[in-house]
């Protein structure tokens, strides 16, 4: 294959010849380095085709990982090096402008699992060696005399060609012999080896068992044990090793020997431990990420009975803004910075600050009396944001919503305790910010069903669970039912039937408010249709369907409106759209350009909640409504006798004013028949409540009608 100047192929190539020549030096190969860059072209493709596959193969790095060690590179170094030329160019030159982010995550993923095949590999290799000078050992001291020459010549053979440390010892721990390779690891000489007795290499980081073994072995009561062992150099630094000790014994069967076989495990273990810190602490402040920090809070869940935790869920204030008006460069500073603050705020024995992702933090403390210490971490926490940060000259305040979750350890779950603590933080943050909340069970549950409710709003409407029920619309003249509103129902399978208030909210916040909408509007007007019917003359039934803010600025509201009418075979001027005063309030023509379109074909606009919404009653000339529906705070001091003259005298001035404007004016709300004779007077028009009726299904209507048009 020729390779396109800078095309794929080139620059795989490129990357080739960069790790051959950062490995070869460090090879025992008999190639050329020109030969030993041949024999990585094909690793490197594996690696190139790992890193852009759709899927993450683990067994593409592990792979190579094991082919480093069939091309002779058994050093240490030599996969450190790898490992490095793999960090440094692989997404470089095999990327492919893909998203660097992704990319890099993936090409940590692949060097973690090298290292293991590089790791496995290398074991492989090392136990079939000491299989090899075990086997000459026992051969050297079971063959026959005359024989004895050409075995000794083939155990010293092994003994110093191997690649892994070995020495001899006689039982009382004295070195009696050491192979160059040990020598090596260890960076001293024969004479300093041979110097030294066995049991005098402890190391801090031994494990208790290791000494234990090591007496049992010598004693003979057991042939030989494998560790993961430290010792200590000449020079104070630290040598890793896996070790395996067996036991010789002489023609007779008695312990003689000892016989060590060690693999330098030192840059392997560096290795995991940098890539164990990478996978645990974020990049960009240092601190503990979410992976540690669940694996911290885990463990303080599952303490003893006696210990309790406590949580601080920190979420930044407005960081956003300064993110998006000062750039992400910016916003990372203010990060590293808010990060040093939070570091210094939990110092105390089980106390731990950790970044979650974005802008949240979260605090940790432990112990028997968390109750009043998370309190004190947690304004540690927000005295530490009091100071501005200085970013590019400028100085940035900085606040934060902190929810708090305290308790005993062993009732709850990381995942329950994290959400527990997010539901609160945003509590915080919806009663104005800078401020922290203790976590309340109750408005957990509530927040939780919400997000349930949420979460099966889309289904729901697929899955036919909403129904509508109508409530009359009376004449206040002659008592006449004039028309009903439309009020739609979620019958939930959990829940039970749930009323509007509980649900359009989030309809409205997830946008399925508009196909809600629309089906709300397509079966109001259809059942309006089915009345006019059955009523055989008697005048159609006005249907009043209410219109969401989010359906207003909805391109489709007319010409959906328009189809439905045509194909139900429905009069516009039987149709009548509520619409919220809030709504309305400071509406610029391009929102009311469809209210507008509406009324001229013939559809009513009612301002539904009038006096609610604090707004210009001069705005009423250029409203395109036809109706006022006055909300039922206005009639609810009519309910005594007499009744409150201050709500007389406002509901007949809004009377006054709408008859003016040729509005007409319909009351909501009302209970008692003295509401209903007190309206009459002041003029309104029409009135619904529960002294007609309450919202029920559509036949309930048809009958009240029927009722009326019979006399």
């Amino acid at each position: 294959m020729i390779a396109e100047p800078d095309g794929p192929e080139d620059r795989l190539r490129r990357f080739a010849t960069i790790w051959s020549r950062a490995v070869f030096p460090v090879t025992s190969t008999s190639l050329t380095r020109p030969e030993f860059e041949q024999q990585l072209v094909p690793l490197a493709r594996r690696l190139s085709e790992a890193l852009r596959a759709r899927n993450f193969q683990a067994a593409e790095g592990h792979a190579v990982g094991s082919a480093i060690v069939s091309a002779h590179c058994t050093d240490p170094e030599a996969l450190s090096r790898t490992l490095d030329c793999v960090d440094a160019y692989l997404v470089l030159y095999c990327g492919e402008d893909g998203p660097q982010e992704a990319l890099r995550a993936r090409s940590a993923r692949l060097q973690h699992a090298m290292a293991a095949g590089f790791a496995q590999a290398l074991r492989e290799r090392t136990l079939s060696e000491q299989e090899a000078i075990y086997q000459a050992a026992l051969n050297a001291r079971s063959t026959v005399a005359e024989a004895l020459h050409a075995s000794e010549a083939r155990f010293r053979a092994v003994f110093e060609g191997a690649a892994i440390g070995i020495a001899i010892a006689d039982l009382e721990g004295n070195i009696l012999q050491a192979n160059g390779a040990l020598l090596r690891m260890f960076g001293g000489s024969e004479q300093t080896m041979r110097g030294r007795r066995v049991p005098e290499w402890t190391h801090p980081d031994d494990a208790p068992q290791v000494w234990k073994l090591y007496e049992e072995l010598v004693s003979g009561e057991r042939e030989h044990y494998h560790v993961e062992k430290a010792f200590y150099r000449p020079d104070g630094t630290a040598l890793w090793t896996n070790l395996t000790v067996s036991l010789l014994r002489d023609p007779d069967g008695e312990p003689q020997y000892q016989l060590a076989l060690m693999e330098d495990t030192t840059e392997r273990r560096l290795l995991n431990l940098r890539l164990r810190y990478e996978a645990t602490h974020d990049a960009l402040t240092g601190l503990p990420n979410r992976t540690l920090f669940f694996e911290r809070l885990e463990k303080a869940l599952s303490a003893g009975d006696d210990q309790r935790f406590g949580l601080c869920y920190l979420d930044l204030d407005g960081f956003k803004t300064i993110n998006d008006s000062l750039g992400h460069a910016a916003g990372d500073r203010l990060l590293v910075e808010v990060a040093d603050r939070l570091q210094s705020c939990a110092t105390a024995p089980g106390e731990m600050v950790a970044r979650l992702g974005g802008d949240e933090f979260v605090a940790l403390t432990t112990g028997p009396d968390t109750e009043r210490e998370v309190d004190e971490l947690a304004g540690r926490i927000m005295n530490a944001l009091v100071t501005p940060i200085s970013i590019d000259g400028r100085e940035l305040a900085v606040r934060g919503s902190i929810g708090i979750v305290e308790g005993p350890a062993g009732e709850r779950g990381p995942a329950e305790v994290l959400r527990s603590a997010d539901i609160t933080m945003y509590r915080a943050k919806s009663a104005g910010g800078n401020r922290f909340e203790l976590a309340d069970p109750e408005a957990d549950a509530r927040a939780i069903t919400r997000h349930g409710l949420t979460t099966a709003l889309p289904a729901a409407l697929d899955r036919g669970e909403f129904f509508i029920e109508y409530q009359p619309l009376v004449h206040l003249g002659d008592g006449s039912v004039h028309g009903a509103e439309a009020l739609v129902r979620w019958l939930h399978p959990q829940h039970g039937v749930l009323g509007p208030d509980q649900f359009i909210p989030l309809a409205e916040h997830t946008g399925l408010i508009v196909p809600l909408g629309r089906w709300v509007l397509e079966q109001s007007v259809r059942q309006a249709r089915q009345w006019q019917e059955r009523r055989a003359g008697a005048g159609p039934l006005r249907i009043n369907v209410n219109l969401s803010p989010c359906q207003l600025t909805h391109p489709g509201l007319v010409q959906d409106t328009v189809d439905i009418l045509e194909r139900e075979g429905l009069d516009a001027g039987a149709l009548c759209l509520e619409v919220t005063e809030s709504a309305l309030i400071g509406a610029d023509d391009d929102l009311l350009k469809p209210l507008r379109r509406l009324a001229e074909m013939g559809v009513d606009i009612a301002l539904d909640d009038f006096g609610t919404g604090y707004s210009n009653l001069a705005n009423l000339r250029r409203l395109p409504v036809s109706i006022l529906k006055l909300d039922r705070s206005f009639t609810q001091g009519m309910q005594q006798f007499p009744a409150d003259p201050v709500d007389l005298k406002i509901v007949e001035g809004i009377v006054s004013l709408a008859h003016s404007l040729d509005l007409a004016v319909t009351v909501e709300g009302v209970e008692t028949g003295a509401q209903a004779e007190q309206l009459r007077i002041l003029g309104c028009d029409t009135a619904q409540g529960w002294y007609y009726a309450r919202p029920g299904p559509p036949e309930r209507l048809h009958e009240l009608a029927l009722v009326d048009a019979t006399g």
